[in-house]
């Protein structure tokens, strides 16, 4: 792994000396370029980001899925922010694509995650308008925290009875069967999830980009080529007016390049 950008004079000396290969970077390191943002007395302040891969061709998936897109630096960055993060918004279908359960506490982190006042683990929180999940899985049964469900007024009341039977906390925060993605974000916010991250899918990320919501992308953009019809990263309505980012970092290792794009 070695830093792009910014370069300074210790991080350009720092790849100096370990030479061409710089090696991998501990998790240390890779928590230190990760880290939150902090609000003006220092502490955490609510922060959005999303973390997702594309080919250079715009593939957000291979076979519906982002694993086969992905490496084991990519890994190591998704590992960290979920390290870092308070809770991981997730829309329904990725957690039915992907398989999702319930985040796990890292010995590596514990430490930082107990110093910051977290729990062991980030919470994850779904969201669903209609509740076609299944509430059996681990990642509502057997959770370290209790996995969160945003969903709209008119959520059919058998199954938020059944998302709370299997130990969920159901939070309305839309109209209908709609999720309001600004309110999504004050919700968890209200819990006490301020450091945020979104794993997408693309849906859901197009959802908070139309909806200005989003704080920071964090975008792995990996060496391969894969065309066909995969969605790109986000999908769903458009903006009238494209949304500026600004370049924070950009890290690279086997030539995947690892991105951070703010608001400016």
């Amino acid at each position: 792994m070695r830093r792009l950008f910014p370069v300074t004079h210790e991080t350009a000396a720092r790849d100096r000396d370990r030479g061409e290969e710089t090696g991998e970077w501990s998790l240390a390191e890779l928590a230190a370029a990760y880290a939150y943002p902090v609000s003006d007395d220092g502490g955490p302040r609510t922060w959005l980001r999303a973390n997702m891969v594309s080919t250079l061709d715009g593939a957000a998936q291979h076979d519906g899925r982002s694993q086969p897109i992905s490496c084991p630096a990519d890994m190591r960055v998704f590992g960290t922010l979920r390290a870092l993060a308070d809770v991981v918004l997730v829309g329904a279908e990725t957690v039915r694509q992907e398989g999702y359960r319930p985040a796990r506490a890292r010995a590596e982190f514990a430490a930082a995650r107990k110093a910051a006042g977290q729990g062991p683990a980030p919470a994850v929180a779904v969201v669903s308008g209609g509740l076609d999940l299944d509430f059996s899985l681990p990642l509502y049964t057997s959770p370290l925290v209790p996995t969160v469900v945003l969903t709209g007024t008119d959520a059919p009341a058998d199954r938020v009875a059944a998302a709370e039977r299997a130990g969920a906390r159901v939070i309305v925060a839309g109209e209908g069967r709609r999720v309001d993605p600004a309110r999504a974000v004050a919700a968890l916010a209200g819990l006490g999830y301020v450091r945020q991250l979104t794993e997408g899918g693309p849906r859901l990320l197009g959802q908070l980009v139309a909806a200005d919501v989003l704080d920071e992308l964090c975008l792995t953009l990996s060496p391969m080529l894969t065309a066909g019809d995969a969605q790109r990263i986000a999908g769903g309505p458009g903006v009238s007016v494209p949304r500026r980012f600004a370049l924070a970092s950009l890290l690279e290792e086997d030539g995947f390049l690892f991105g951070r794009y703010r608001r400016p």
